[in-house]
């Protein structure tokens, strides 16, 4: 009699999205760690909770409490210091709130939120106090911001934000997109998403139908901020996102004990670009409270960029800059 072997299947993306490490024992345990160890706050997650994706937490090497990856995710104890200069809005960005979930900030295109939900919590989110319950539009409350959209013809570009725009359903984000790429005057959608990264199976095939091959330009800002964050699922993510004519660019902010140094830049920019990703904005720490920790000084940055300079060819080096309230652009540095 034969025997029938069990088919074994990776969860879906789904599944992944809905089995996050929120237990701050749990994250201690999987990684072989001890909370005198990491200085882990239980305070800090009352107020911004603990939320890591298992397979990025599969790329945090167990026993090491200085990990690039798990220093990003850990609540800690210096979350609760008070500095000044710091604040919950530092964007200003509750002063261009034209309607519910809509930002404009700069000419030319508008910020939606998307969602508030993330796939992850990085501790530096300048969002993480941000209003969504305030911005949280049902489906007939999102036509305000369409009509706003289409009022205004130097709108050109739409940015889905959030949040994160892939932690939502196929269905909802198709249903977004197809509002917005109706408005005769939107030529580019942006995603700013740091789902293909944290869960690469979210790049499944009715995404890549909804976003690819539009005769508007569909751009992707990913988000990573150490090589350590890309492996081969990651890679292939990104390698069916390019097939179907999407840009990816990637964007990173510089972090003390994280990529401050020219060697973990360097890698960064070297290992983005092997998977297809063009290195794009390297932003100042946005002075959020609870994130001061990870502020590096202007002068080390500056140091930084120019090593990268001498080391890498152009089109590898991030533009360093720093985004402020009221400004009509990044500021380069």
């Amino acid at each position: 009699m034969l025997r029938t072997i069990p088919l074994v299947t990776s969860p879906s993306w789904q599944e992944q999205l809905a089995d996050l490490v929120t237990d701050p024992a749990e994250l201690l345990a999987i990684l072989q760690l001890k909370m005198e160890d990491v200085g882990l706050s239980a305070e800090t997650i009352q107020s911004f909770p603990l939320r890591v994706p298992r397979p990025y937490l599969a790329r945090i090497k167990p026993g090491d409490p200085r990990d690039p990856l798990l220093l990003q995710v850990l609540p800690l104890k210096a979350e609760n210091a008070v500095h000044s200069g710091y604040s919950n809005d530092p964007l200003g960005e509750l002063g261009v709130n034209q309607t519910p979930g809509l930002l404009h900030k700069y000419a030319g295109r508008v910020l939606l939120i998307a969602t508030s939900s993330c796939a992850i919590h990085c501790r530096y989110c300048f969002r993480r106090h941000f209003p969504y319950s305030d911005n949280r539009p049902g489906r007939e409350q999102w036509q305000s911001s369409f009509d706003y959209i289409a009022a205004n013809p130097d709108i050109q570009e739409v940015i889905l934000s959030g949040g994160d725009p892939l932690a939502t359903s196929n269905a909802y984000l198709s249903w977004l997109v197809e509002k917005l790429l109706a408005i005769p005057h939107v030529r580019r959608l942006r995603l700013h998403t740091r789902v293909p990264i944290m869960i690469p199976q979210r790049v499944d095939a009715p995404l890549l139908q909804l976003l690819g091959n539009r005769k508007q330009q569909i751009i992707m800002v990913l988000h990573a901020n150490h090589a350590q964050e890309f492996d081969a699922e990651v890679d292939s993510a990104c390698q069916r996102l390019r097939a179907v004519g999407i840009h990816l660019l990637n964007q990173s902010v510089l972090l003390a004990g994280i990529n401050d140094s020219c060697e973990a830049l360097c890698n960064l920019s070297e290992r983005i670009f092997a998977a297809g990703v063009l290195p794009y904005y390297l932003h100042m720490l946005d002075k959020v409270n609870g994130a001061a920790h990870f502020a590096v000084p202007l002068t080390t940055a500056r140091e930084l960029i120019s090593h990268l300079r001498a080391t890498l060819p152009g089109y590898l080096v991030p533009r360093l800059v720093r985004e402020e309230a009221g400004m009509m652009s990044k500021t380069p540095l």
